[in-house]
Order: C-alpha cells, then sequence, then structure tokens
C-alpha cells in the first residue's frame, strides 16, 4: 500500500484565463483537463488515493466522470487544500493544480524519492534573464522559480495551514511555520496553464473532439386561472397560465433538458430543484441563462436547439418569431439557429382537452476548440 495521497486541485475561477471557460474545463478529446491530468497520475500507480478539489457547482457532473475522491473547494487554493486534506490517511501527500497539466513522470519520481528529506519537497527551476527589484539588479543565481507538484509531510503541512495567512503554494506555509524544506530540480514541461498563451508551451495537450453531442427535453406543465403565462420566456395573452414552482415556463425547462442531457450534466431538477425556495416563481429566463453560463463554464458551445410546442390552446403563431429571439440571445447562437415550432394534438389527450401543455426539445453542443483561442 502506498504511503501517498494525491491532491489536485481543480476548483478555481480562472479569472485570469480571460475566457467564459474555466481551464480545468478544457477539452483533450472529450476528457476536460482536470480529468485528463487524473488520469496521467493514475497510471503512474502512485497513490494510495487521489482527491480532487472541485467547484461547488460542479461536483456533481465532475463525479459523473470517475470514481475517485471528489470533495468541495473553498473560496481559495489554500481553503480548498484544507478541505481536501480532511480525506488524506496517508504519513505524505502530493499537492498538485490540474492547471499544471504536464508533469514529467522524471519529475514525479524525483519528489516522491527525495519525500523523507525535509518536511516539503519542491521542485524549483533557476532564472536565465537579469532580474530587477525596485530598481536595483540582483544576483539570478540566488532566485528560484518554485513549481508545483510539491510532496510533504501530512501532519505537517496540516499544522502549517492552521492560520489566517494565506500562502501562494505549500512549501510557503510549511517554511513560514518553522518546518523544512529541500529542492530538487524542477522541469521546464511543467509549465502552469494561467493564460491562453501558455497552451503553446503544454505540448502534452491534445485537440478537442469535433463531435457533436445532442440531448432531449421533454416536460408538461397543467393550466392555472389567474397565473400570467410564459412560454419560450414569452408573455402570452391568456386568462391562465402554468401550475409550478417556478413562474412555469415548460418550453424553458424542455430546452433546459436537452442541454444538460448533451453535456452530460442530468437535469433541471439537478441545478434547480422544486424544493428550493430561492426558485419559487422564478422567471424561467434566468435559470435558462444560468444554465448556458455553466455549459460555457465547462467548455461546451451551443450548436442549435428545435423546440416543439405542443397545445391546442393557447394559439402560438405570432409568438413564435419573438420567442426564436429571446431565446437565441440568451443561447448566444443565431435565431435561425433556434427553431420554434408549435403544434396540437388534434383534441386527444390532455393538451387535446386544454388541460395543459407539454414541449418536446433538442439540442446540438460540441466543444470549445482551444486551439483556435
Amino acid at each position: 500500500m502506498s504511503d501517498l495521497t494525491l491532491i489536485l486541485l481543480a476548483a478555481g475561477n480562472s479569472t485570469r484565463f480571460s475566457r467564459p471557460i474555466k481551464k480545468q474545463w478544457l477539452r483533450i478529446g472529450h476528457q476536460p483537463l482536470w480529468h485528463f491530468v487524473t488520469s496521467e497520475f493514475e497510471k503512474t500507480k502512485l497513490f494510495s488515493k487521489i482527491i480532487i478539489a472541485s467547484h461547488k457547482d460542479e461536483l456533481e457532473y465532475m463525479r459523473s466522470f470517475c470514481g475517485h475522491t471528489i470533495i468541495e473547494g473553498g473560496s481559495t487554493r489554500q481553503a480548498s487544500l484544507k478541505n481536501a486534506l480532511k480525506e488524506v490517511d496517508t504519513p505524505y501527500v502530493m499537492v498538485s493544480d490540474v492547471a499544471r497539466a504536464c508533469p514529467p513522470n522524471e519529475l514525479i519520481h524525483r519528489l516522491i524519492q527525495a519525500r523523507q528529506s525535509a518536511d516539503c519537497i519542491v521542485p524549483t527551476l533557476g532564472m536565465s534573464d537579469t532580474v530587477s527589484f525596485e530598481g536595483k539588479t540582483i544576483d539570478r543565481n540566488k532566485l528560484r522559480r518554485i513549481q508545483t507538484p510539491q510532496v510533504s509531510k501530512t501532519d505537517v503541512l496540516i499544522n502549517a495551514l492552521h492560520t489566517q495567512d494565506e500562502f501562494t503554494d505549500e512549501s510557503s506555509a510549511i517554511l513560514a511555520a518553522g518546518f523544512t524544506r529541500i529542492e530538487v530540480a524542477g522541469d521546464e514541461d511543467a509549465h502552469k496553464l494561467t493564460k491562453v498563451s501558455d497552451m503553446k508551451k503544454l505540448p502534452c495537450l491534445k485537440a478537442p473532439s469535433t463531435d457533436t453531442l445532442i440531448g432531449n427535453g421533454f416536460d408538461v406543465h397543467a393550466f392555472q386561472e389567474g397565473k400570467k403565462m410564459f412560454l419560450a420566456g414569452v408573455e402570452i395573452d391568456s386568462s391562465f397560465g402554468f401550475k409550478a414552482h417556478s413562474d412555469g415556463d415548460v418550453a424553458i425547462h424542455s430546452l433546459i433538458d436537452a442541454l444538460l442531457g448533451a453535456a452530460g450534466m442530468g437535469d433541471i431538477g439537478t441545478l434547480f430543484p422544486d424544493s428550493d425556495d430561492a426558485y419559487k416563481d422564478i422567471d424561467s429566463k434566468l435559470l435558462l441563462k444560468e444554465c448556458v453560463k455553466r455549459l460555457h463554464n465547462c467548455g461546451f458551445v451551443i450548436i442549435n436547439v428545435d423546440i416543439t410546442i405542443i397545445a391546442q390552446t393557447p394559439r402560438l403563431a405570432k409568438y413564435k418569431m419573438q420567442m426564436r429571439r429571446v431565446l437565441s440571445e440568451i443561447l448566444c447562437i443565431e435565431t435561425f439557429l433556434c427553431n420554434v415550432k408549435a403544434t396540437t394534438t388534434e383534441k386527444l389527450g390532455f393538451t387535446g382537452r386544454e388541460e395543459g401543455v407539454a414541449v418536446q426539445s433538442s439540442a446540438s453542443l460540441k466543444y470549445l476548440d482551444w486551439t483556435k483561442l
């Protein structure tokens, strides 16, 4: 049994990446970056457990990719690390950021082989350029760039993080707490992905798959007197609306399910449970906007959607173009790629008896091609 646990930090918001996608969700084939990095570490068979820190909104989605321990991260890197350490039961722990996408196996082995030499083992690189600090040239031979992964004694790291001070890596916290740190040779190939331009420095990453992903959605709502009717984001002239926890926009609910289905993100009840009072009478356009934001964050681009509204009443012909414009703006696609159809069931079934409306939707997605960013 290995005496080492791996923690991978993937809970950040990628604010410096300057793109809607979070860098941990850049796709390598079909794999998101965090899963690709996890798989590469897993192949080494060096760890008794792998723990991944996730953004709270992405926990369940991450868990659909693998069986490793995935925990909720915090608002900072250090908070995420502290949460992950609660799951560690080995004397040593290796910590890395998934943005450190291509650490060579030789580097990983160097760190592990030196783990008994100090409280924290770090890979470092020297400086090749002349360096200035506050207007004065300083000796570059005394400077080191500290990389991750880093290997620490678990109990020492936990002790060092019992502080309100924030540190950018484990070794800084350990050194500040009076413990020991030693260096091993780093590797230029262990480059950290921070900005879009860094992608060119990570040759281990292959382009995303060009497959098209298809999802379907279906929803039904009964009529309710005295409530405003909204369909596909448009208010409909009617004396009744829909019985629902939210505003009852059955078209948007069906569309959200189609989008989530294409992405493999579950269903609308997973994201917006009707047991949560936060969604009581909420405008469904807000739910759709949140859904689109999550899709973009996780590396998807919406190609097109097609919606069929099944209703004996009300008549919807005059609203269809407005519906397409409203939805296409939220979906960030052209209007012609957002189709809305309306039909009846020739007075058959509950829709034919004018008891409610059913909607069927389909959506297609693709992965953001980061090679063209």
